[in-house]
Parts: structure tokens; C-alpha cells; sequence
């Protein structure tokens, strides 16, 4: 099971400051997994049309979009694996899910449901008295 960041004996606002950068970190890891695999699938499509005709622009250009997203997808899950404190097994399968087509998908939701949301409902904090509480759903 993962643990995050949050300590029960740090001052409420801190413990607040952490849960916001850990949902906002979820958030864009979430983003990026189905933006990377959502063009890598695109880019395969190309590439298999690609037999069929003589333009190479269109694949090229696609990869190199699909470069790109997988370094900012490197960038925003590395954080998130380290936060989450993953066993090395399926940080490597993070890592890695934005080269093979399809496995954002599968690797984002395993990761969801395993890690990300035990962490997310662990980091629910309430701020003393006067400030009210924060917490990620509706207090009644």
C-alpha cells in the first residue's frame, strides 16, 4: 500500500498544502496518460496506413508530437511514483506504459485503483476549528 507525504503530527496547513499538490500531481498524471496513449495510438494507426501510401510526413511529424508528450509524461509521473513511494516494479511499468499502445490506459487505471486512490483518501485533512475543514469531499 502506498504511503504519501502526509503526517498527522505536521501543522494542518501543510498537511492541506501537500494533499492540494498531491491531487494536482493525480490530476495531471491522469492528462498525460491519456494524451500520450491517445496519440501513440493515432501515431500506430498512421504508421500502418503509412504501407499503403509513399507519405512519410504525416508519421514523422506524429512521433515527433508523440516525443514530446512522452518527455512531459516522464516529467509529470516520475513525481508522482516518488510521492506515492511505488515498489520499483510498477513505477518501472509507469514509466514505460507511454511506449507500447493501449498500456497508458491499463497502467492508469491498475495504478488508480491500487495506489492513487487509498492515497488520495488518506490525505483527507481537517483544519482546526475556525478555518473549517478541507477535505476531498463535501463535509455536511
Amino acid at each position: 500500500m502506498a504511503r504519501t507525504e502526509v503526517d498527522r503530527d505536521k501543522n494542518p496547513r501543510d498537511n492541506a498544502k501537500e494533499a492540494a499538490r498531491l491531487r494536482l500531481n493525480v490530476t495531471l498524471y491522469r492528462v498525460m496518460a491519456y494524451v500520450t496513449g491517445t496519440i501513440l495510438i493515432v501515431l500506430c494507426v498512421f504508421a500502418i496506413a503509412q504501407a499503403f501510401t509513399n507519405d512519410e510526413g504525416i508519421v514523422n511529424a506524429i512521433g515527433t508530437v508523440h516525443g514530446l508528450l512522452y518527455i512531459v509524461y516522464l516529467i509529470v509521473s516520475y513525481p508522482l511514483t516518488r510521492r506515492l513511494r511505488l515498489p520499483v516494479w510498477p513505477t518501472v511499468a509507469v514509466l514505460l506504459a507511454g511506449t507500447i499502445p493501449v498500456m497508458t490506459f491499463v497502467v492508469e487505471r491498475r495504478i488508480s485503483h491500487r495506489y492513487i486512490e487509498p492515497a488520495l483518501a488518506d490525505v483527507t485533512v481537517r483544519l482546526p476549528g475556525r478555518y473549517g475543514s478541507f477535505s476531498s469531499s463535501t463535509q455536511r
